[in-house]
């Protein structure tokens, strides 16, 4: 038997709160929490512990997962931020990212590729173990780096450019990528969603411009955070925003039975 309250399902919501919410026998609800639910249009059902869902039909229960529209940014070997902003410097948080212990950093860098350059680019910290630029098509276009897409840390075979501060200048020989869209999920969040690392989900946005993405990565790390990632190009193409919530209605290729548009 457990109590929910407002204040357990705030702590929740980053990671994201099941819609419906099932309450198991027993369970008590304050009406404040009853609230937050409604509020944000999340049902509540009750749990009948003898006849628990299949799987599939739990996975299904568990229906969305909070989205990040992410920006151009660096990652910074050691090295390179000690080449870029002088020996000794660490970089300087700004504000925490959804992903426990990622940060936005103060510092930013010019990208210079064959055709063009773009200011004011923000490093993520901390720093990593290899350099790695990652941009949106759009941006490849104004630089002239035609950059594949990959997963993050797959970066061979992958085109360079040059990083600029006022106090340093580093040549990538490889490290430029448009990332490839992909699930954070900590090891119980996906005991929840019935899926493991390297699976994929299907998802389909909820905005004016809805659009069904058929082959999501799922990554499970016990440092994740339940989060949807894509880049400013697809998020723009669908209306999408930081905060929005994307619609599970399948996996591994294949939609969930009870789907309907």
């Amino acid at each position: 038997m457990a109590v929910i309250t407002e204040t357990s399902l705030r702590a929740m919501h980053k990671q994201g709160i099941p819609n419906p919410f099932l309450l198991e026998k027993g369970d008590k609800m304050t009406p404040a929490a009853a609230d937050y639910l409604k509020g944000r249009g999340i049902q509540v059902k009750a749990f009948d512990e003898h006849q628990q869902p299949s799987t599939d039909q739990a996975a299904e229960a568990i229906s969305e997962i909070p989205i990040g529209v992410s920006n151009r940014h660096v990652h910074l070997s050691p090295e390179d931020v000690e080449r870029l902003f002088g020996e000794g410097h660490q970089l300087t948080p700004m504000r925490e990212l959804s992903q426990p212990g990622q940060f936005a950093c103060q510092e930013t860098v010019t990208l210079v590729g064959p055709k063009g350059s773009i200011h004011g680019v923000r490093i993520l910290g901390p720093a990593r173990g290899a350099t790695q630029v990652e941009i949106s098509r759009t941006d490849g276009f104004s630089l002239g780096v035609h950059a594949p897409v990959r997963m993050s840390g797959d970066i061979e075979g992958t085109p360079g450019m040059v990083l600029v501060t006022a106090k340093g200048t580093v040549v990538l020989t490889k490290g430029v990528i448009v990332a490839k869209r992909h699930v954070h999920m900590s090891v119980e969040e996906a005991e929840l969603y019935q899926v493991k690392d390297g699976d994929t989900l299907i998802l389909e946005t909820q905005t004016d411009r809805p659009i069904l993405y058929p082959d999501v990565v799922v990554r499970v790390n016990p440092r994740f955070a339940l989060d949807f990632h894509v880049d400013l190009d697809e998020g723009n193409a669908a209306n999408l925003k930081t905060g929005d919530r994307v619609k599970v209605i399948g996996k591994n290729g294949q939609l969930y039975s009870g789907y309907r548009r």
